[in-house]
């Protein structure tokens, strides 16, 4: 297999104090959305719910994002779920990777949405919009998410079907993943649309204010005695579930200080 690569002479240096990848595969979901998996530095060390900043090789001075790792903490290779954007300094270039490239990684992964920044609790409310589902690709992945909670509900909300490809497909392999497997049926995946039709649809915060989230799932409401929240997607999303989970009682944490509530303000959908 040959692939394309930029000519010695032309080809820019890798930047000090940085991994380069090789990436091993990659996947196209949507004319918006791609997943694409990386080979892992053995030096490489992260808990299953962290982000990292991630470039390409192809200027003097990159242009580096933060991106969550959508592969948990055990996987041997590092995988990314992407937007496409057309004119991002990063993604538009980003979502035209193929299998052999190189992808710049920094080395050191960061982020609240990890299970030691909250404290016990019976039941783990995941709340994703679009690619905000990466963070949660890695929990769900991890025996340790399993083990510290009785119930898992990942709450994804997009707005067409397509666009819930991803995490649909993940959450059905789960049964026959072999550390997964049966714990697998404590988690149940709530997904939503905005756009088009579908079972459910709606905006998580007026589904939870309606109830109808939770008459759906057959749980009581939100309350800070069992329940435990993580929250990844645009801005407004971050802000209004936010709102919502400190309405039912919540508390927000940090690595520092747990609580029963995290937010990830780096990703912005």
């Amino acid at each position: 297999m040959t692939f394309d690569t930029a000519p010695a002479e032309t080809a820019f240096p890798i930047p000090a104090g940085v991994f380069a990848e090789t990436v091993t595969e990659v996947q196209h979901y949507t004319d918006r959305l791609l997943r694409f998996r990386i080979t892992r530095p053995a030096a490489f060390r992260f808990r299953s719910g962290e982000f990292v900043m991630i470039g390409l090789p192809n200027a003097a001075k990159p242009v580096f994002r933060a991106y969550s790792i959508a592969s948990p903490s055990w996987d041997e290779e590092v995988e990314f779920y992407s937007i496409k954007v057309p004119d991002g300094p990063l993604t538009e270039h980003l979502q035209k990777v193929k299998v052999g490239d190189t992808v710049l990684m920094r080395r050191k992964p960061t982020g609240t949405l990890v299970n030691d920044a909250l404290l016990p609790g019976k039941r783990l409310w995941m709340f994703a919009t679009g690619t905000g589902i990466a963070p949660f690709a890695s929990i769900i992945r991890d025996p340790e998410t399993y083990e510290k909670f009785d119930q898992l509900i990942l709450c994804h909300t997009c707005r067409e079907a397509g666009e819930l490809t991803y995490g649909r497909e993940l959450v059905a392999s789960l049964k026959s993943d072999p550390l997964i497997g049966e714990m697998a049926e404590n988690l149940t995946l709530y997904d939503t649309l905005t756009r088009e039709d579908w079972p459910r649809i709606g905006r998580q915060t007026d589904l939870m204010a309606s109830g109808k989230m939770f008459a759906d799932l057959g749980v009581p409401p939100i309350n800070p005695a069992e329940d435990r929240g993580m929250i990844c997607g645009s801005m407004e999303m971050l802000r209004d579930t936010k709102a919502a989970l400190e309405g039912f009682g919540l508390e927000e944490g940090a690595n520092n200080r747990p609580a029963t509530f995290v937010v990830e303000k780096a990703f912005v959908d």
